[in-house]
């Protein structure tokens, strides 16, 4: 990780953060991290073995182990493709649940980690700025209004046509936004020396353009 560039980008659930972090990545030529989807895995594998999400130490057992494998778009979790399944609504909550653990992030932090290799990384999460990669040269907090993002939450899961209810998405991520201030470790919150990006009233390439600009006066 010594020396590796790398681009951290925080933010609440359903920012924008992780579209945003993907396609930087892509146009750097950067690696890239989902920190979400480690979580989202920990969650279901935790399910599918009978473990519940508040116990601690199991979980951080099940999250020590996890048998994962990311194939470009495909996520494989003990030899299974779960890249759909992760993205339910359900799993998105239990990896709110289980993030707030810290045995959890304590034994998922390497894991993280060693996805910085070069020409670089694009990582995006709650704490990859603060704990993670808290050396990263370029810190990027990414939020948006609660009702922006549960409108753009709401259309995602209509556009896959899934059953939403746009009170129901609201009040579930403001309980997010709730849980993941309020944890012991690495709650979410802007790095004192990150870059503020409010993409409330700004689309994906706008926000995309940003951090690029920003990334070009630090490189």
């Amino acid at each position: 990780m010594l020396n590796v560039p790398v681009i951290a980008i925080d933010g609440p659930s359903a920012s924008g953060k992780g579209t945003v972090a993907q396609i930087v990545a892509e146009r750097l030529g950067f690696h890239y991290l989902d920190s979400g989807a480690i979580y989202r895995l920990t969650a279901l594998a935790a399910q599918n073995q009978g473990v519940s999400w508040s116990d601690e130490q199991a979980v951080a057992a099940v999250a020590q182990y996890l048998d994962v494998v990311f194939e470009g778009e495909r996520i494989l979790l003990a030899g299974e493709d779960v890249s759909a399944a992760i993205r339910s609504e359900q799993i998105g909550s239990g990896a709110s649940q289980v993030a707030a653990l810290p045995a959890v992030r304590a034994a998922l932090l390497a894991r993280q980690q060693a996805f910085a290799q070069m020409p670089g990384l694009v990582g995006d999460g709650r704490d990859m700025a603060s704990v993670v990669f808290p050396a990263a040269q370029l810190k990027v907090f990414l939020t948006a209004s609660a009702a922006a993002r549960a409108e753009r939450r709401y259309k995602q899961l209509i556009g896959r046509g899934e059953v939403a209810d746009l009170a129901v998405i609201t009040a579930d991520l403001e309980a997010r936004d709730a849980r993941d201030r309020a944890r012991s470790v690495a709650p979410l919150a802007q790095a004192p020396d990150a870059y503020l990006l409010d993409t409330t009233a700004m689309g994906i390439d706008e926000a995309v353009n940003q951090v690029v600009a920003w990334w070009a006066k630090k490189a």
